[in-house]
């Protein structure tokens, strides 16, 4: 900055004038230097600013400034106003370069992580990749805008390219809408520099949409609009203003109206490590961990199978042991049989086919007695809970043993129907009369003449409808029809789907009888203690009798009232009923639900979302197919908007209202028994839940909490208990979902274990995977935000609980690895509920680390 002035002499007094100039950088363009000029009249008693070039607003304001009336201590007043003035402009002329303020490594190591918005999209590629498809997509050596993401790979995100191309061009000068192969050789080197000065100067470039070097709260306004649309977060789009505020709060505290480079650079330094934090003897242990972790290639090709089979059977023992003695059984009456019709007479006629046919028809007997009992809730429920048969048996896979089942009578039926159709009836049409003549016992004195003669008979129609059921039960039963995954037609997709499984299932009923009418008229076997099919499918019909006979009983005196219903984001609603008197369950279970204004004959199972403790019982039910939105009509009729601080899209508090709408009747059976309902046996647990699917798990964390709250009062000797204390201590519950309105779902719930579990007993993890992961530029200012809203408020912006939020999906490997830091050489319970693409990865690093370090990881799944 210079000073130019002049003496005037013809004044009797003292004098100055001149101009006072600064030049100032233009935060538009790299090389471009322009200057503020002000002209200055000073005199002994008084100073004016005589002309101002080159400024703007602010600079305009400071001159003013300068202007002073006639007093005796002029000479100062100037200095003074001088040195102001001159400082004022050189915060101007550095705003748009960095403060050298002092960045620690790790918490310059931390920003940087905050910015690593590049990485994922383009930094795996080089310059002559993105140079061949330039050569591919210009048009007269020109690329687009449009094209730019396509260009240096960024496809997922067409709308930050196009804001990322807008910064880096304004920074430039280029008012084109394209750009030629040596500018865009400059935009790679920017956005290919790793460096933290680098990135948070792209950063604040692309937030900065005038380019004058600072931001206001307009521009925060609209690029937190942007982020919140771009991670599909529509609550803090709606409130970007108040947000847009909060960040001008904290990062503009002397109220100047913008915030510059430096103040975000002191945010990304100030925000808290979201990593893990580990002491130096929790490092350690880390570092070995992950040692013992990496994967050993065993050279030797039997020692690696052999390690691999001890692996499978230490993990599958329960399962491998009940399929080979289901096998077994199945092979050994398969033999009987074959054997037994290969020494009869029939055997010279029809030969190894009549064999064949019979012992597919004995293992279908077996299977179809056997199918029933995995079905069977209750009594599944009261073995889990009330024997310790569980520790040999896995309940856990009824309904795929269930299938497996199916499978087994599918093969029967197949053996059995093929053989007769294909071979041995044939033989015995094409037979001789000699041959005939010991077959006249069984067929009669004439022999049949065609096939029409085996359908016709008791046998054979029978046969036959049974047969036509089966299929259509087992195809209607197949995931691809049941959840209507093929793109068929609408006039048959209207054949498929749930209500099509559930009614064709229930077509068994029609197949038992003929099952058993079948195997009374049979052509080879005339005694009746040789009709052993009745003997079989006995005792599990009657037992499945019961079971159905029970719930019908149950059901009939376990009509619910209804407390309050809530219907949320993410095609949700909530109900909260009065629970049965002496209903008891625990946290896991399951219940059949039943409303006769939808349909009298269909029950539906939902698991429970209330804790033991709860005096209300709930359920989460989520609008897939037709019932549950016919359901869901229904409760929306009598809902009105949420007032005041309520959650949710529309609400009837029931309970609570002066009017008493008419609700639809609501039928409960239950409680049943699943795979979460294991907690207890556990210290530790690792809860997983994707979406809907951390119902059961939300559950568990209630009542986990409630067992803390009680052992603590045991302790304390303030109250007796009524229930026994169980064994888990320590919760880690990740809940993962793609929408923000999901978070309303368990809002209360997150609070309450917040705010009672002050020991930090209980961890609570949410992931919303619509966000882009942290250190993606996409999400940079929800990150910021996010950390200054819960600093100031204690309040997550995402979730609206206590709880923080995180962003895309966890990493499973480093979760499992601080669990196991945590709690070596104990047994730890992984609960997991939701779709079935997990399972794999999470039942892997099940086993990987519990064959590799000291805790023991044992997995449960549930699928939906």
């Amino acid at each position: 900055m210079e000073i130019e002035n002049t003496r005037d002499s013809d004044s009797m007094r003292g004098g100055f004038s001149g101009s006072l100039v600064s030049g100032k950088k233009n935060a538009r363009c790299e090389d471009d230097e322009s200057y503020v000029e002000i002209t200055l009249d000073v005199r002994d008693d008084s100073v004016s600013v005589q002309n101002i070039k080159g400024a703007d607003h602010e600079a305009a304001l400071l001159a003013s400034r300068l202007e002073k009336r006639p007093n005796n201590t002029l000479g100062s007043q100037l200095s003074f106003h001088l040195r102001q003035v001159s400082k004022e402009l050189k915060r101007m002329t550095s705003s748009n370069k960095f403060q050298n303020i002092d960045r620690s490594k790790s918490g310059a190591a931390r920003a940087l992580r905050g910015l690593q918005f590049m990485n994922k999209n383009v930094g795996t590629e080089g310059w002559s990749e993105v140079e061949s498809r330039f050569d591919q997509l210009a048009v007269n050596g020109m690329l687009t805008k449009s094209l730019f993401g396509q260009c240096i790979g960024m496809k997922e995100s067409s709308e930050f390219a196009e804001d990322l191309f807008d910064a880096l061009a304004r920074k430039r000068c280029i008012t084109s809408p394209a750009v030629t192969k040596d500018e865009l050789r400059k935009f790679w080197e920017q956005i290919t520099d790793t460096s933290f000065d680098a990135r948070l100067q792209t950063f604040f470039d692309m937030v900065d949409k005038d380019a004058d070097g600072r931001i206001t709260q307009e521009e925060v306004k609209e690029i937190i609009s942007l982020s919140a649309s771009a991670n599909k977060l529509s609550k803090i789009q709606d409130n970007s203003d108040e947000y847009a505020a909060l960040i001008m709060e904290e990062l503009d505290p002397g109220n100047v109206g913008y915030i510059e480079l430096y103040n975000l650079e002191t945010l990304l330094l100030q925000v808290p490590s979201h990593s893990m934090n580990l002491s130096t003897n929790s490092r350690v242990l880390s570092q070995m961990l992950s040692q013992k972790l990496k994967p050993t290639k065993e050279r030797n090709p039997f020692k690696r199978c052999k390690r691999r089979l001890d692996y499978f059977i230490e993990d599958n023992w329960k399962r491998i042991w009940v399929i080979a003695l289901w096998l077994s059984i199945c092979a050994g009456l398969f033999t009987w049989k074959f054997i037994q019709y290969k020494r009869r007479a029939v055997f010279d006629v029809m030969g190894y086919c009549v064999s064949v046919a019979k012992g597919g028809a004995e293992t279908t007997k077996f299977n179809m007695a056997l199918v029933l009992l995995p079905v069977c809730r209750n009594t599944i429920t009261w073995l889990r809970s009330r024997t310790k048969l569980g520790k040999i048996i896995p309940f856990d896979d009824n309904i795929n043993f269930h299938k497996v089942i199916a499978f087994g009578i599918a093969v029967g039926v197949g053996l059995h129907a093929i053989s007769h159709l294909t071979c041995d009836f044939p033989r015995l049409l094409h037979a001789t009369d000699e041959e005939y003549e010991p077959m006249k016992p069984f067929f009669g004195d004439e022999r049949p003449n065609n096939y029409w003669w085996f359908v016709k008979g008791t046998e054979g129609w029978t046969g036959v409808v049974m047969l036509v059921l089966m299929i259509i039960a087992y195809v209607l039963a197949q995931p691809w029809f049941r959840r209507n995954r093929l793109n068929l037609p609408s006039t048959i997709k209207k054949l498929t789907g749930f209500n099509a499984f559930w009614y064709s299932h229930h077509l068994f009923v029609i197949v038992y009888v003929l099952f058993i009418i079948h195997g009374y008229f049979l052509y080879l076997s005339k005694k009746w203690y040789k009709k052993t099919t009745w003997m079989y499918i006995a005792v599990p019909m009657i037992l499945y009798a019961c079971e159905r006979l029970l719930r019908a009983f149950r059901s009939g005196y376990k009509a619910v009232r209804i407390l309050k219903v809530a219907v949320y984001p993410g095609n949700v609603m909530a109900v909260h009923m009065s629970k049965p008197q002496g209903f008891k369950y625990t946290s896991g279970q399951y219940i059949f639900v039943n409303c006769s204004d939808v349909s009298s004959f269909q029950w539906h199972p939902f698991t429970i979302s209330s804790a033991p403790g709860d005096e209300y019982l709930s359920m989460h039910i989520r609008t897939l197919g037709d019932w549950t939105s016919q359901l869901k009509t229904l409760f929306s009729k009598v809902c009105e908007p949420p007032t005041g601080d309520q959650s949710g899209l529309l609400r009837a508090d029931i309970a609570k209202a002066d009017y008493k709408p008419r609700l639809p009747k609501l039928l409960i059976d239950g409680p049943y028994g699943a795979p979460a309902q294991d907690y207890k046996k556990y210290d530790v647990v690792l809860l997983v839940g994707l979406g809907i699917g951390a119902t059961p798990l939300i559950s568990i964390v209630k009542d986990v909490l409630n067992n803390i709250k009680q052992q603590k009062d045991i302790e304390d000797g303030t109250k007796g208990s009524k229930r026994s204390p169980f064994a888990t201590k320590r919760a880690y519950f990740y809940w993962v979902t793609r929408e923000q309105g999901s978070f309303e779902w368990f809002k209360g719930v997150m609070d309450e274990v917040s705010e009672n579990d002050q020991e930090g007993l209980i961890e609570l993890h949410n992931y919303c995977t619509s966000v882009y992961e942290e250190g993606d530029a996409r999400s940079a200012l929800i990150t910021m935000l996010q950390s200054i809203h819960q600093a100031k408020s204690g309040i997550d912006i995402v979730s609206g609980t206590r709880v923080k939020t995180h962003f895309a999906r966890p990493n499973w490997r480093q979760v499992f690895k601080r669990v196991t830091i945590n709690h070596p050489d104990q047994r730890i319970g992984v609960f997991y509920c939701g779709p079935q693409g997990l399972v794999g990865e999470l039942r892997h690093l099940s086993q990987d680390f519990s064959h590799k370090t000291g805790t023991k990881f044992e997995f449960h799944k549930e699928n939906f």
